[in-house]
């Protein structure tokens, strides 16, 4: 058959073939879940080793504790799928557990097992726009289709790096994902210049935001796994924030706040060091 002949048959066939394509798409394939959760978490240079640990031991807690596991199984599909990271600087995000589903106590000790297999590792700056715009792309990429999308996001400090922290937040939100928090408003550890004293004040209206967007301080180390506990419960079980304890608050729940705070204390405590 020539050429001339054989390109209309070609085209045929492609075409033919093209709703069994779209049938077996990515986007097709992407597997149902109850929430995609990504859990970001602080490693700047403002924590302790001690505090990065608490950290690592309090989430590997958090998760297989059977308040959260029982949350996880009561969702309509009764699994989720989870991502963790850590981040600090603009450009400083490591991926420790990749998009994983979890649907059992087994799978959950699997994740801790993840969290606990190496120690954290400190960078310097803190830039809570970088985190944000870096679960952006993760979200893109998850592979999974949940009923519920949402950045559960920790730090001890203001965004100092990166571009302005409500600019990333309102993109997700925008984007469908909710965005909560826990800022660890803690005395313990490295106190700088760069430290604000409400913090759980910034978080509320410059970090969270999306539909029954919440965050819970942590005053105390000894409180953090119980803190990461609940919060995961209230995330997965779908509960209303306002109906659970005292502590938690929920997103707007404040007047203006200057959502700049970090980078104006960054950026005066570098005309300081220009003027020695």
């Amino acid at each position: 058959m020539s050429a001339d002949r054989q390109w209309p048959w070609l085209l045929f066939g492609a075409l033919a073939a093209l709703p069994i394509m779209l049938e077996y798409s990515p986007a097709r394939a992407q597997e149902e879940v109850d929430v995609e959760l990504a859990l970001a978490v602080d490693v700047s240079l403002s924590m302790s080793p001690g505090e990065l640990d608490i950290q690592r031991q309090g989430y590997a807690s958090a998760l297989t504790h059977e308040s959260v596991v029982d949350a996880i199984q009561s969702g309509v599909h009764g699994r989720i799928a989870l991502t963790y990271y850590e981040w600090a600087g603009d450009f400083s995000q490591r991926v420790l557990v990749p998009w994983t589903i979890i649907a059992t106590a087994e799978d959950a000790a699997r994740v801790a097992e993840m969290l606990t297999a190496s120690p954290s590792q400190s960078a310097r700056r803190t830039s809570i726009s970088g985190a944000i715009d870096f679960a952006a792309d993760l979200f893109a990429e998850s592979g999974y289709r949940g009923l519920r999308r949402v950045l559960d996001i920790s730090g001890d400090g203001p965004n100092n790096q990166g571009r302005p922290v409500t600019e990333a937040r309102d993109a997700l939100v925008a984007a469908g994902i909710t965005i909560n928090g826990l800022p660890l408003v803690t005395n313990d550890g490295f106190t700088t210049s760069y430290d604000v004293s409400d913090l759980d004040i910034y978080y509320t209206n410059c970090v969270i935001g999306g539909p029954g967007a919440f965050m819970i301080p942590v005053n105390d180390w000894d409180q953090f796994a119980e803190a990461v506990r609940r919060k995961l419960v209230i995330e997965l079980a779908d509960r209303r924030p306002d109906q659970d304890r005292p502590a938690v608050m929920l997103a707007q729940a404040a007047p203006a706040y200057d959502c700049l705070v970090g980078e104006k204390m960054w950026r005066n405590r570098s005309w300081m060091w220009q003027e020695r």
